[in-house]
Parts: structure tokens; C-alpha cells; sequence
């Protein structure tokens, strides 16, 4: 897919994937007249072991391979100089988990990450957010042919933190992507869990956990497409809301072949899919949001 980015025009709040975020606690992130630093935040937790490496590239040299409509990382993608790039080896199996922690800046900032699981490679990764922040991120996840990859990320924040990200997943022939969110921190933390395949036989499952106190907004939309026949995925999210105006939205797509009409044979097309999402309100003035499509 192309990476260029299409679409340059600030947010207003009126278009349907900002609908239901308060644009003006999102530091102006979304906003091009808004200065934000390029700094790479995320950085390896202990040493490097057999099996993998991490390092920062230039972003040129490691462009995104899918494309987005996001205007804040559209933004990332363009104001980054360097990328982190961490990679799991090819047939390599690291049994201890692979730990991302982040080191929170006193300014905003844009950051992104580019995570390539090598074929028949098999690995955990947790991404670990705490402190206080203001961030736009984009992390890129690349299962190749065969690999296993279970990606964990924990949004711990402070409560003055604003966090805005997309954690997308390509999901190679034959390859596993199984994805845990669990989202109880931050003032405003809004996050797009995506995948796409790249190849037939890709399995995902994406399982999230949130849990909004008083004044968090915390937003999750989950797309999953599914353009490439003899693919499943499985997206179960679960949250609860204890809290004078504690806000949650969670958004459920799943996009078919048919639905992009594509010219692949109505008989080929094998697509196994679940989206859930359950909400449990302990607050009368708490306020939800949740869709599923």
C-alpha cells in the first residue's frame, strides 16, 4: 500500500473519526501551526539478547509500508528524522519478553516505531507508557511469512498525560499477530488498533482492557481489514467507568474484500471474525460511547 500521506486538513471535530474527541484537549497534535518535537522516546529495557536488535535508522531509510489518514500521524510520518527499528530475527525464538519502556519529555512530542517479526521468528513485545506526556506516536508492526508475535502495550500515565497513537499490524502469509491494550492511565488517550494481511492464512486477535476515572477520555478504534481472502481475526475489548465524567468510545470495524470491491473471486473469500465490546458503567455520570460495525 502507499505510505504518502493524502490528506493535510486540520480536524475539526465534525468528521466522523473525531466525532467523539475533544480536539481541544488534544494539545494540538492534530494541528500543523502547532510546534512538536521529534524525539525518540521509547527505548529498549535492559540489554540487547540473541535474537534480536534494536536500533534507530533514518526514516527514509525505513518509509511505513501501510497509509493512513490520521492527521496526527500523518504528521508523526512527517516532522520524524529517525525511526526505532526493532527486529526479531529470522527462526528466532526469544522466550523472555522483549520490554519497551518510554522516557517522557518536557515538550510534545512526535515519535515513531517500526517493530519487523523475521519469518517463523516467535516473540513477545510490551510497551510500557508512564509519567507525564504530551505524544504522537505510530508504531508499525511487520509480521513476516510464518511469525508469531504477541504485542502487549500498557498506558500507565500520569493524569495529565495526553496520548495519541496507532499501533498497526501487517500480517504476513501464514503469520500470527495476537495483540493485548490495556489503557487505565492519561488525561486523554486515544488509540487505533489496526491490521491489515499482506498474504492468505494471517490470524489476529486483538484483546483490550480500559478503565476511565474522573475526567479521562480514553478512546479506542479498532480496524481490522480484511482485503486478502483465508484470513480470521478475533477483537474482543472490555472497559468499565467509575468516575464523575469519566468518557470512554470504543469503535469496531472490520472491512471485507467485498466491501472494498476488489476483484477477488466471491468464492475465495474465507473470513472468520468477532468483534466485541462491553462496557460496565459504575458512575451516573459517566458517559460511552461504543460502536461496532
Amino acid at each position: 500500500m502507499s505510505a504518502l500521506p493524502t490528506n493535510y486538513l486540520t480536524p475539526s471535530g465534525r468528521e466522523e473519526a473525531w466525532r467523539f474527541t475533544p480536539l481541544k484537549r488534544i494539545a494540538g497534535l492534530h494541528d500543523p501551526a502547532t510546534n512538536v518535537a521529534d524525539r525518540i522516546s521509547i527505548a529498549l529495557s535492559g540489554s540487547v539478547r540473541p535474537g534480536f536488535t534494536i536500533e534507530k535508522v533514518k526514516s527514509a531509510d525505513l518509509p511505513a509500508k501501510s497509509s493512513t489518514d490520521d492527521a496526527v500521524i500523518q504528521r508523526v510520518r512527517a516532522t520524524g528524522a529517525e525511526v526505532t527499528h526493532l527486529k526479531i530475527a529470522k527462526e528466532a525464538v526469544v522466550a523472555e519478553p522483549i520490554v519497551l519502556t518510554r522516557t517522557a519529555g518536557n515538550t510534545s512530542e512526535f515519535s515513531r516505531t517500526v517493530i519487523t517479526a523475521a519469518p517463523h521468528s516467535k516473540a513477545t513485545v510490551i510497551v510500557e507508557n508512564s509519567g507525564n506526556a504530551t505524544i504522537g506516536e505510530e508504531i508499525e508492526i511487520r509480521i513476516e511469512a510464518g511469525a508469531q508475535l504477541t504485542f502487549i502495550t500498557l498506558q500507565e500515565w500520569s493524569p495529565e498525560t495526553i496520548h495519541l497513537g496507532r499501533h498497526h499490524a501487517i500480517v504476513g502469509r501464514d503469520a500470527t499477530f495476537n495483540s493485548i491494550t490495556v489503557t487505565i492511565g492519561g488525561s486523554l488517550v486515544r488509540l487505533l488498533p489496526t491490521v491489515e494481511y499482506s498474504d492468505q492464512g494471517g490470524s489476529a486477535e486483538l484483546l483490550g482492557l480500559y478503565f476511565a476515572t474522573d475526567g479521562q477520555h480514553l478512546e479506542h478504534r479498532v480496524h481490522v481489514d480484511h482485503g486478502i481472502p483465508n484470513a480470521k481475526s478475533r477483537v474482543t475489548y472490555k472497559g468499565v467507568l467509575a468516575g464523575d465524567q469519566a468518557r470512554t468510545v470504543w469503535i469496531g470495524d472490520v472491512l471485507s474484500a467485498e466491501m472494498r470491491r476488489e476483484p477477488i473471486p466471491t468464492n475465495s473469500i474465507r473470513i472468520s471474525c468477532s468483534p466485541m465490546g462491553r462496557e460496565q458503567i459504575l458512575s451516573p455520570t459517566s458517559k460511552l460511547k461504543l460502536e461496532k460495525s
